[in-house]
């Protein structure tokens, strides 16, 4: 009973915050499930289809990220977009942000709508939590691809690396977030974009936001990044851009099924920055997986 009505209460917050995340998504229909831990996952529906696009935010982000694909892609095929837990409007009780626990995140969605052929696109931090997900679920999930990210699912690097790159954030958040993002983009990028993911990325609670982080990138320095794709039999698309080198011959090694689209003159935010180039390949990715 107690979490019927926490559920109530959170569509019924949903209804009212109409500047919230999934606010600004053109969804025909909002939903919440209940992730494995408890955890309230917001998502939102437009479309229909035979198969599901299910659009993962990256890390300190959430499901507005993907406001230019909702009308394209919902032309042919059920889109859902959906915040991850300890972004946007889902719930943020979680102690630890794992890959596994956001994997569940995705299933409790495909659940909760009964889906049966899916294709998961992935931003960021989101490639590994993917692949994490086509390991849960390979009968359901048909394909994963992802957005600029496994540039080298090979690589590893110590934990005091991985100290060191956290220490940014955790001695001034905010901070940290406002070179992460200015170096994630083109010099001569619109400065309301920038503004805007800045903004949406350093809104996180910090705590939170670096506990993701460290999770993220843990991944390189424990070398799931690639043992994960040991279970991964399904396709493996990268829709990558060049700011940030891919090694495909290192990736190749690891993933069965790999192929890899390249967006020209794009930073970390394709989907933002080029909306309509980025369209045109992500459906041919699309397309390479069916």
């Amino acid at each position: 009973m107690k979490r019927l009505i926490l559920t109530m209460t959170f569509l019924v917050f949903m209804s009212l915050n109409s500047v919230g995340a999934l606010a600004n998504n053109t969804s025909s229909k909002y939903g919440v499930a209940i992730s494995g831990d408890g955890e309230l996952i917001a998502y939102g529906i437009s479309g229909g289809g035979e198969t599901a696009l299910i659009f993962i935010h990256g890390w300190s982000l959430d499901s507005r990220l993907w406001q230019n694909q909702l009308g394209y892609f919902s032309q042919q095929y059920q889109v859902i977009t959906m915040d991850l837990a300890g972004h946007g409007n889902s719930s943020f009780n979680r102690k630890e942000y794992t890959m596994v626990a956001f994997a569940n995140d995705i299933k409790a969605v495909i659940e909760k709508e009964q889906l049966d052929s899916v294709i998961l696109v992935g931003h960021s931090m989101a490639g590994g939590i993917i692949a994490e997900a086509a390991k849960l679920m390979p009968k359901k999930v048909k394909g994963i691809i992802g957005v600029d990210t496994s540039q080298n699912v090979a690589l590893e690097f110590p934990q005091s690396e991985l100290d060191l790159m956290t220490k940014p954030f955790e001695e001034d958040f905010q901070g940290g977030i406002s070179v992460f993002v200015k170096d994630s983009l083109p010099k001569e990028v619109d400065a309301e974009l920038l503004h805007w993911v800045t903004q949406d990325m350093a809104s996180a609670p910090p705590t939170i936001a670096i506990n993701q982080f460290r999770h993220y990138l843990g991944q390189y320095v424990s070398g799931k990044a690639s043992r994960v794709y040991e279970s991964v039999n399904v396709p493996v698309v990268l829709v990558n851009a060049r700011l940030w080198p891919t090694n495909s011959e290192e990736n190749k090694k690891h993933i069965k099924d790999y192929s890899i689209y390249y967006i020209e003159d794009s930073g970390h935010f394709p989907m933002l920055e080029k909306p309509n180039e980025f369209n045109t390949i992500l459906m041919e990715a699309v397309k390479s997986v069916k």
